[in-house]
């Protein structure tokens, strides 16, 4: 299976124009994926690459600037991988604890991984949304792609945007995801991250993979 999300830049349209653009391309790219002659690797960057130039074809046929964040998560069975660019995240939690969190292409994550910010003084920063590198700018997108990941029951995965993360820590995210099911937490991370923004903000995206005991369902109602 594969998940996907795209938080588009560029106005109402530009940016809407530029995430539908990654949502067509996975889609694409995936069913004409042949496991047997490609790797999950080279999947994974041909979706980020391949939305990076469409839409940046989008912006000469246009008047838009569209760009976008991407994160790509590829479940095969025994492993997981995904590869991200731009500061839409991926989350890995074991129950509540974080295993890894992908790194932000952006200033302030930059600062925070020369030591120069912390978390708190990231969340505040004045040029917190200011991107290095996403898919339809001038430069080719920096496309960070995980090492495989064997999944255990008790695991998610999370694929955020800013939107969300920029208002829940790593910790409340984990304790959410980690006593509720699939849905409700994700309504849960929804509405507090709503409540905390006040009505201003970024939008908010996620999809949310857990991963249950396969007899754990058979064994339910």
């Amino acid at each position: 299976m594969i998940a996907v999300l795209a938080d588009g830049m560029g106005g109402h349209t530009g940016g809407a124009i530029a995430a539908e653009q990654v949502l067509l391309k996975a889609r694409q790219n995936f069913e004409s994926y042949a496991p047997q002659n490609e790797s999950p690797n080279d999947l994974l960057a041909e979706i980020v690459n391949d939305a990076h130039l469409i839409i940046r074809l989008t912006r000469l046929t246009s008047e838009k600037e569209p760009h976008s964040t991407a994160v790509v998560l590829v479940l095969q069975p025994g492993h997981v991988r995904w590869a991200h660019c731009g500061d839409s995240r991926l989350y890995h939690f074991r129950g509540a604890e974080l295993v890894s969190r992908s790194a932000d292409h952006s200033l302030v994550g930059e600062l925070l991984r020369r030591g120069r910010l912390n978390e708190a003084g990231a969340r505040v920063h004045p040029q917190r949304n200011v991107l290095l590198s996403c898919l339809g700018g001038e430069k080719a997108p920096e496309v960070v792609i995980s090492e495989p990941v064997k999944p255990q029951a008790g695991d998610s995965f999370l694929l955020c945007s800013d939107g969300l993360w920029g208002h829940l820590s790593d910790a409340e995210i984990g304790a959410a995801v980690a006593t509720r099911r699939a849905r409700e937490a994700a309504e849960v991370l929804v509405d507090r991250a709503r409540q905390r923004a006040g009505g201003y903000g970024d939008n908010i995206s996620l999809a949310l993979i857990k991963i249950v005991d396969a007899a754990s369902l058979t064994s339910q109602p």
